[in-house]
């Protein structure tokens, strides 16, 4: 559209003004393709939310704090087993185990189970960073400034751990078994099902002797681990949180090594002592060794030859290897992701 402007001096001056109609059927059709595509695909609105990098770094942290303190995650295990009522080897102390093993089975039995002890804690850690991290990036909208209090800290922390134990309880069942094979051969059973030549083969004999209820044997029990899971995260969460408001800095400011380590440590020792019993559990219905008809057959059987003591062995080993596991997986994890 075209008009005529007057300015000084009469002259007449030529003034085109554009009409706004396309302008405006533009941003229509714009809106409307946003619309369609926020309704057409949801999914990746959902996707959005999930961030790789966690993945990464708890794959990374989780395998070279397994591959570092393994032996003390192995005298942890058959220790939960020694019940005083098998066969099983007996320990008097933990450098006592750990001369016996050295005896009997050469350092190589220190890393009796180490694969699948990789493969499980570098999974485990990569999907629980990963599902914890964007479930909590769904709650805060994809704004990570906005700060969560202790219960959506622990929801996110439970959600993410009961998906994570859904894909790993296979693994960590043949991690278990294989740390629980005695001597340098199959001699002390005349039941081959029952020696495994490595993680593959565990895997095949436990589903073909057991089927998956038998790769999923300790799950129940396992999902109290998902509660130490959240008590731990939500601690760790709530401490960093205060620290940095006490020193009127963002509560998402990141800290030093020194600090990472420190919160890691504290928040791992408060999640084990209120939770521990459930690991001791979980390890005995996994046990190849022992025979319980579910859950709380076992708790009884515990209970009655062993006493409230029963529900704590290997405490002992289970602190001195989760301390420092802890603070190296979050160590990593927090360098990795800035």
């Amino acid at each position: 559209m075209s008009t005529v402007v007057k300015v000084k001096d009469n002259v007449d001056v030529p003034f085109h003004i554009e009409s706004n109609n396309s302008s405006s059927q533009q941003l229509t059709n714009s809106a409307t393709s946003m619309k369609n595509h926020s309704n057409g695909n949801g999914n990746l609105s959902i996707l959005s939310h999930v961030k790789y990098q966690h993945l990464l770094a708890g794959i990374s942290g989780g395998a070279i704090s397994t591959l570092i303190l393994h032996p003390l995650d192995l005298m942890k295990i058959r220790f939960s087993v020694s019940d005083g009522r098998t066969t099983v080897p007996q320990y008097t102390s933990l450098s006592s185990a750990f001369y016996t093993v050295v005896r009997q089975e050469g350092f190589k039995g220190l890393y009796r189970g180490v694969a699948p002890n990789v493969w499980g804690s570098g999974s485990a850690w990569g999907f629980y960073f990963l599902f914890y991290n964007s479930i909590k990036n769904w709650i805060q909208k994809g704004d990570s400034h906005c700060p969560l209090g202790p219960k959506w800290h622990m929801l996110a922390a439970a959600e993410a751990g009961v998906l994570t134990l859904l894909v790993t309880n296979p693994i960590w069942v043949v991690k278990t078994r294989l740390c629980l094979q005695y001597g340098i051969s199959g001699a002390v059973s005349s039941d081959t099902a029952v020696w495994y030549n490595g993680m593959a083969d565990a895997l095949v004999k436990i589903y073909q002797t057991e089927g998956i209820r038998g790769l999923y044997r300790g799950f129940v029990p396992g999902m109290f681990g998902v509660v130490h899971g959240a008590i731990q995260f939500m601690t760790y969460e709530e401490m960093k949180s205060f620290y940095n408001r006490s020193r009127m800095l963002p509560y998402d400011n990141k800290l030093a090594t020194g600090e990472y380590l420190g919160f890691a440590a504290i928040s791992k020792l408060i999640a084990a002592a209120s939770t521990y019993p459930y690991q001791v559990l979980r390890t005995r219905l996994q046990d190849q060794h022992h025979h319980y008809k579910g859950t709380w057959d076992c708790v009884q059987k515990t209970w009655k030859y062993e006493g409230p003591k029963g529900f704590y062995k290997g405490l002992a080993p289970y602190l001195l290897h989760v301390t420092p596991n802890i603070c190296l997986v979050m160590l990593v994890y927090e360098k990795f992701t800035n």
